[in-house]
């Protein structure tokens, strides 16, 4: 095997990098390291010698091996799948021996532009991890034919040899994938482009995408144009293969083009959009909080530790060691934006980086420092004005601890993204558009979005209070069950300055004690699951550190890794918080202090002389109540084991090197 080989550009233009490229999938690198070009003529040549593997029905993109076994994927133009191959001519076919530099068809340049699509050629090599140990790009203008990189092979990898053991993995891939979406009876029609499976699915929400994308063979996964599409790379023919194998001939569609897909649900009832939507969001939440569930479990582990020495070991708040331990087990949770905004980003396609500078944007100290002063120059609309933009007045609100103005933010980023690199040359996008990005993103979350949540949070905390003036009861019932909803939107914030306000006044709030029992029952949910799960022990491990860290007062690992990952827990535990917000207003429990959930128990225990002298005993029925409650809900109702996104030997996230 030759060390390095040249590769030429496919069409002449302008080389640039993957990360320019407008389709997450390619400028990720996804299917693997290479190129792209922006053509200038429409000539297509083959950059490599080697043997044509695969040419796409719609003549979109085609694959070449050349005899060092580097697979190299040609794309012409992104999303050019939808033009049923009218742009492109090809000369050659699955099967061609080429050379280096010889013509292999032409593409309409003005015909792609005609249909508004984007017609950048992606150069990609699909085996990277494989068989690629170094890159080296040509960057600039390019003739068709001209060395555009230089890439250098791993010495001990050789060619891969099709065995039967590599049709199995294609066979065992299409058959997870099938259970994944819901079997059979949940499919309408499969197609496949180049790269992707297009699934035509009868109900969208049931495929969680974290669990696709464990699936051995799967490199990521996208919902578009109504269809839940699998990127599996070139080998995508045979897993699609497999997969009408096991479904039938009946779910094939038409391959290539959309065009015989079946309709988009128009029909769809409004109420069925809107539960698909929110289905669709809360996996983008949980999503996006997967990979620092396991962070944040420690931290509010570390954060109950805290709480026992000071509430039984007389640590001093104002001491060192106070300090230390509090910024370490805080940090996670105050820098959490700029952690979301980066899995957020991932998830959705925009770029990580940029987005991670958005959320530290908005928890930038100073920034901080005007929502903690409480300064407002006057109210508009219920919501305190307490800065200025260019003299346009502003509501600053809390960001620290958020997490969907973050996810707002990525979606936005992933949608103006392209809009930018549609105008911005290429010569100055490396600085403009992040500029751009951060300004307009940035911007749009500081002045619309937090402001909105303020408001409709405001108009919330409202409407609590006077519940808890009409009935304790129904308060707490209704608090109960619906208080963590709250905090997956960010509403809750305007709840916490009542409840300090209630201690500040009267010394007590019973607002707070009815917040603390769901911080419980979301333990006791993921207890639950922790106490069924079998043969998963990743999740098991998970929903014990979980529910651990909920009795500490931290439920953001078990919200977000457990209970809303498998949807019928979080309700069971929210039924049963409600179940123990009914006892706790029954019962009129108050607290005292800021610190709930189990570990809290010293906050309610009131002064001497004043309060009820049971009110500790009270708050252990309502716990009991609230445990035993979201336990038995969650354990019959709310979880089965097969719920879990993969058995015990399930393989584990891919790479390029395990397809």
């Amino acid at each position: 095997m030759s060390n390095t080989i040249k590769i030429l550009a496919p069409v002449a233009g302008q080389v640039i990098n993957l990360e320019d490229v407008n389709d997450p999938v390619f400028s990720q690198k996804k299917l693997g390291e290479g190129f792209a070009v922006k053509p200038s003529a429409g000539e297509i040549v083959s950059p490599v010698t080697g043997k044509v593997v695969m040419v796409a029905k719609t003549k979109h993109a085609l694959g070449l091996q050349t005899a060092d076994g580097v697979e190299v994927m040609i794309h012409l133009g992104i999303d050019t799948v939808e033009l049923d191959g009218k742009p492109f001519d090809l000369q050659v076919a699955a099967g061609s021996e080429v050379k280096a530099g010889q013509q292999l068809g032409t593409m309409d340049l003005q015909a792609i532009k005609d249909a508004q699509k984007d017609d950048t050629v992606i150069l990609a090599i699909t085996n990277t991890a494989d068989i690629l140990a170094g890159i080296d790009l040509a960057l600039g203008t390019k003739s068709a034919g001209e060395s555009a990189a230089t890439i250098t092979l791993k010495q001990t990898k050789s060619a891969p040899v099709a065995t039967n053991k590599k049709e199995n993995k294609y066979q065992t891939t299409a058959r997870e994938i099938v259970k994944a979406v819901g079997g059979a009876d949940n499919v309408k029609s499969v197609m496949h482009c180049f790269t992707r499976l297009r699934f035509t699915l009868n109900d969208n929400s049931i495929p969680q995408d974290d669990e696709v994308n464990n699936i051995k063979g799967v490199i990521d996964v996208t919902r578009a144009n109504n269809q839940y599409q699998i990127v599996i790379g070139q080998t995508v023919e045979d897993v699609y293969d497999e997969l009408i194998k096991l479904l039938g001939p009946k779910y094939a569609g038409q391959g290539e083009t959309t065009a015989a897909a079946p309709a988009p649900e128009t029909n769809q009832s409004i109420g069925g959009k809107i539960k698909n939507g929110f289905f669709q969001l809360i996996g983008v939440i949980t999503g996006s909080m997967m990979p620092v569930i396991g962070l944040l479990a420690a931290s509010g582990m570390l954060k109950g530790i805290l709480n026992i020495l000071t509430n039984f070991c007389h640590m001093s708040t104002a001491s060192p060691t106070y300090t230390i331990i509090n910024a370490m087990g805080d940090a996670s949770f105050y820098f959490l934006p700029l952690i979301v905004g980066f899995t957020a980003a991932q998830r959705l396609g925009s770029n990580p980086v940029v987005v991670s500078i958005i959320g530290g944007f908005l928890i930038y100290p100073d920034l901080v420092k005007i929502y903690a002063s409480g300064k407002f120059s006057y109210y508009l609309a219920g919501v305190g004005i307490n800065a200025n933009f260019f003299g346009i007045p502003i509501h600053i609100p809390q960001y620290t601890y958020s997490i969907f103005p973050m996810i707002f933010a990525a979606w936005m980023a992933a949608k103006i993204e392209p809009w930018i690199k549609k105008w911005m040359p290429v010569t100055l996008r490396q600085i403009f558009t992040p500029l751009v990005e951060i300004f307009l993103v940035g911007m749009t979350v500081l002045i619309i979005v937090g402001p909105v949540i303020s408001f409709i949070s405001t108009g919330i905390a409202k409407v609590l209070q006077w519940l808890l003036t009409v009935n304790t009861a129904l308060s707490g019932l209704i608090i109960g069950g619906l208080y963590q909803i709250l905090v997956i939107f960010g509403l809750h914030w305007a709840v916490v300055p009542i409840i300090a306000n209630d201690i500040a006044a009267t010394g007590h709030s019973i607002l707070n004690g009815i917040v603390s029992v769901t911080m419980i029952a979301q333990g006791a949910g993921a207890l639950a699951v922790w106490f069924k799960t079998k043969h998963n022990p990743d999740l098991k491990g998970l929903s014990l550190s979980a529910a651990i860290s909920a009795a500490v007062g931290i439920t953001e690992p078990a919200m977000y890794g457990v209970n809303l990952k498998y949807g019928r827990v979080f309700m069971t535990s929210s039924l049963g918080a409600a179940i123990g917000g009914l006892v706790n207003g029954l019962l009129k429990v108050d607290m005292y202090g800021f610190t709930g959930s189990l570990i809290g128990f010293p906050s309610f225990v009131p002064k001497a002389g004043q309060g009820n002298p049971n009110n500790l005993l009270n708050f252990w029925i309502a716990s009991i109540v609230t445990i035993v409650a979201a336990f038995a809900l969650t354990y019959f109702f709310g979880y089965k084991e097969q719920d879990a996104n993969s058995p015990k030997d399930a393989p584990k996230k891919k790479n390029l090197a395990d397809l």
